[in-house]
């Protein structure tokens, strides 16, 4: 989803918080590397629309006594400031596969480079209106499992329990071989001491990668920025998520089926289910009879799934169905700056 409220307000973090642009291609990398087609906004449209308040109320209806189970995606935290890949102001993108960044040192130049631009503004996104008025229905809803494809950390820091994060977190790194990890805040430091340039431009670097397209912005051109090794074993670090053309761990894979199953039903949140990786889940639900409810700012792979399909911004369905149990308003989210 796109929050269009908000997108004055954060445009001057765009560089920083556009975790999008981080794991965009690097451009020239070998033959063998798998290339995935560019992603951005949905060319069927859609976006904008909003659902009456019967619908609402209907979706709300189809979860009570459910004990529902809530699959996330980016739409969740685009009001933090961190903008998706298929929301109606999303930058087309080629995405950076698996294969690409452990194959190319160029790639991973390229990554580690817009990392360092943009892991202080990163780390600095809060939980907005959607993760805290999830978090406050969890009770009301029996919520059990809350399974997100972010990689932000923002559900656990507004409440929400248990959480199972898909594509894993980016506040961690890991060695690809010895399996150590590392804090992503420690690295930072480590990285700055290694780039003295990069550090001194940090504030130049994070504009020009604002303004200019993926593969143009200064920071792209950066061949020469060094990365560390594993210290433990001199192995291959890489930010403890999971790229594209890579499988998530199957230990979180099957905590979320038993998720879904335990459920009975299914709440999805700001995703477009682009990727099998949260729609496997919703056709696991739909094939065993739960009833479904997609929440989203334009279409989604799982329209066609969907007991009750809610357009419109989460964070405002949300702020409905809050009223509609009595749960008062939101207070720190409406007072948030």
């Amino acid at each position: 989803m796109e929050d269009h409220g908000r997108e004055a307000r954060h445009s001057g973090d765009r560089a920083g918080t556009d975790v999008g642009r981080w794991f965009a291609s690097a451009g020239a990398v070998p033959r063998s590397t798998i290339r995935l087609s560019p992603w951005g906004p949905d060319p069927r449209g859609g976006y904008g629309v909003v659902s009456s308040a019967e619908t609402v109320r209907a979706a709300l209806s189809a979860l009570t006594h459910t004990r529902p189970a809530v699959l996330t995606g980016a739409g969740v935290s685009t009001g933090s400031g961190l903008p998706d890949y298929r929301g109606v102001g999303a930058v087309p993108r080629t995405p950076m596969s698996y294969q690409e960044f452990i194959g190319s040192d160029l790639a991973r130049r390229r990554y580690w480079a817009r990392s360092t631009v943009g892991w202080v503004a990163f780390s600095r996104a809060r939980p907005g209106a959607a993760h805290r008025r999830l978090a406050r229905l969890g009770p009301s809803l029996r919520i059990g499992t809350v399974i997100t494809q972010n990689v932000d950390g923002l559900h656990q820091r507004a409440g929400s329990s248990p959480v199972i994060d898909l594509h894993g977190r980016l506040d961690r790194v890991r060695c690809l071989a010895c399996g150590t990890t590392i804090s992503r805040g420690g690295l930072h430091d480590r990285l700055l001491a290694m780039n003295p340039a990069v550090a001194r431009q940090l504030p130049e670097l994070a504009v020009d990668a604002a303004r200019a397209p993926d593969g143009d912005a200064e920071v792209d051109r950066t061949s020469t920025f060094r990365y560390p090794p594993c210290a433990v074993c001199g192995g291959m670090l890489k930010p403890d998520v999971v790229f594209f053309g890579e499988s998530a761990r199957p230990e979180d894979v099957r905590a979320a089926h038993a998720g879904v199953r335990a459920a009975g039903s299914l709440l999805v949140l700001g995703s477009s289910l682009t990727v099998m990786s949260g729609l496997r889940f919703v056709r696991a639900a739909a094939a065993a009879g739960r009833p479904v409810v997609v929440i989203n700012d334009g279409p989604t792979r799982a329209d066609g799934l969907a007991s009750e399909r809610v357009h419109g911004r989460v964070e405002d369905v949300l702020a409905a169905w809050m009223r509609d149990l009595g749960l008062g308003p939101d207070r720190a989210a409406l007072h948030r700056t």
